[in-house]
């Protein structure tokens, strides 16, 4: 087994907007370090203690393992590309994997009576219950999750 590389943050502030950018193996040890890393990054004040402690660290956390898992196959040849904006109106959290994509229209609705025991579209109706916003790139590689201040 290698031996786990050291994740680091990159900070980049202009004015009352600060940027933060991670990468991150395809490798699902590295979820809970990175989710505990970014969040411990962010400037205070925006969100409440409670948003960062839950919603945005439990979105982050689902938005990661789907795109290591599914996106990157956990190909830890790949790496997902993590960048989070923060203005005074928001955190915006994008999360981009190396894979082919995919449709997020084409995933079923998990709270439809025939589908309640199945698992396949569960992650993304945890995501859209827990931000604000979530909006995908065309190609499907790329999430976008909002959080919006107040």
């Amino acid at each position: 087994m290698t031996t786990p590389q050291r994740l680091a943050v990159r900070r980049h502030a202009t004015g009352s907007e600060t940027e933060l950018s991670l990468d991150v193996p395809s490798d699902l040890a590295y979820v809970g370090p990175a989710v505990e890393l970014v969040a411990g990054a962010l400037p205070g004040g925006l969100l409440s203690a409670r948003r960062i402690r839950f919603n945005f660290r439990t979105a982050f956390a689902e938005a990661l393992a789907n795109a290591i898992a599914y996106g990157n196959r956990h190909d830890r040849a790949r790496m997902v590309r993590v960048r989070v904006e923060v203005s005074p109106e928001a955190v915006r959290l994008h999360v981009t994997d190396e894979g082919s994509g995919f449709d997020p229209g084409d995933v079923p609705d998990p709270t439809r009576p025939d589908r309640l025991e199945r698992e396949d579209g569960r992650g993304l109706f945890v995501l859209r219950s827990l931000v604000d916003q979530v909006v995908f790139n065309e190609k499907g590689n790329s999430v976008c999750l909002t959080l919006r201040a107040g």
